[in-house]
């Protein structure tokens, strides 16, 4: 079964936390994941794929220009009604709009008609309501999350699709 981890990057960050949650994604057996840049998705790939994950660095506590136009149009040819919908982010600040930016890209993804999941607090500690967020200076510690957060929406996608 296919994931897709969608992401803009612009310093790096947001693109090494994709890798990140693909890393925790291939834990859970019988799932295949990628990252792409939002500029370079593999189209069928993305298609045939039964969740996606979309990351974007925080800008003015909301996502990126970048993501927020491809949420606006773009995004409809990649078949998303029915899909598991997840998100993350990367902040420079711990309160620079980081849950912002990740509430933005759900609501678009609902309107979509995806299925929203983040595991919230059912699996315990640590609770991920909404979606991760890494700090800029704190990535290294994020990595267990953002891997945990990964495997939790393969798990899941697993769960309805099989």
């Amino acid at each position: 079964m296919k994931m897709t981890v969608l992401y803009h990057s612009k310093t790096g960050n947001t693109k090494q936390m994709a890798e990140v949650i693909v890393e925790g994604i291939q834990t859970v057996e019988g799932v295949e994941a990628k990252a792409f840049p939002i500029e370079a998705i593999d189209e069928a790939w993305a298609k045939e794929s039964k969740c996606i994950i979309l990351g974007s660095p925080t800008y003015m506590a909301s996502v990126c220009g970048t993501i927020k136009s491809w949420l606006e149009g773009p995004c409809k040819k990649y078949n998303l009604p029915g899909k598991i919908g997840g998100a993350f982010a990367t902040a420079d600040y711990i309160h620079g709009g980081g849950e912002l930016g990740i509430r933005l890209i759900l609501d678009h993804m609902l309107v979509y008609g995806m299925l929203t999941y983040s595991g919230g607090g059912s699996y315990g500690k640590p609770v991920i309501h909404l979606g991760p967020v890494a700090l800029k200076d704190h990535l290294e510690e994020s990595k267990d999350t953002f891997r945990l957060y990964g495997q939790r929406m393969a798990t899941k996608t697993l769960e309805v699709f099989n």
